[in-house]
């Protein structure tokens, strides 16, 4: 199993409810192929640096997960069906990033 972070945006005229449903739905979604969730993160609404689908701003959030190579393709697949999400990044992460995301997970906790 390979190590594996996604962040995406959804559209910010969605309501907090229909946020959290979506988020619940591709959490499911990687469970269900076998993913072992690590860590989420609400990242919150945040100012886009230009306009997507003229949208200037968007809920970001980020997932970090250990599941096979072949669901990843599955989940970029329906991330592109779905009209709520406006960007998605999936990466590979090597020892070096698996590290460094601990640390970040480590810093906000102590943050909260």
């Amino acid at each position: 199993m390979n190590h594996y972070e996604t962040v995406f945006i959804l559209n910010p005229v969605l309501s907090d409810t229909q946020i959290k449903e979506t988020v619940q739905k591709y959490e499911d979604f990687l469970v269900s192929k076998g993913a072992k969730m690590i860590s989420k993160e609400d990242w919150g609404l945040k100012k886009l640096a230009y306009p997507i689908q003229n949208k200037k701003s968007g809920f970001y959030h980020l997932f970090e997960y250990a599941v096979e190579g072949d669901a990843i393709a599955q989940l970029e697949l329906e991330f592109r069906r779905d009209e709520r999400f406006m960007r998605y990044l999936t990466v590979k992460l090597d020892k070096h990033a698996i590290a460094w995301a601990e640390k970040r997970r480590n810093r906000n906790k102590q943050k909260a």
